[in-house]
């Protein structure tokens, strides 16, 4: 479940407010055993999501770091090409 959840912080640029969203949901559901909630649990889902969100953009934003950002660009080609490698496909 947690496989989509990607590092954000010490990137240049840094992370985004669109880019912390998706890791909420799957947090949430990991800590509660659910990747959907039941109808009786959605009241509980929704507002846990909103304070996960919040509380990895604190984290993100208080974090500090000795070594130089890593570049989008130059991650993403690397995490296709272990793809490739891991799973055969022919794209990089």
């Amino acid at each position: 479940m947690c496989r989509d959840i990607k590092t954000l912080f010490n990137f240049d640029p840094p992370a985004t407010d669109d880019e912390v969203p998706p890791a909420s949901p799957q947090c949430v559901g990991t800590l509660s055993g659910f990747t959907t909630p039941l109808k009786v649990n959605e009241a509980a889902f929704s507002p846990a999501i909103d304070e996960m969100f919040e509380v990895a953009r604190r984290l993100i934003d208080s974090l500090e770091t000795n070594t130089a950002p890593k570049h989008r660009g130059e991650e993403a080609a690397k995490a296709k090409a272990r793809a490739a490698g891991r799973y055969g496909t022919a794209r990089a």
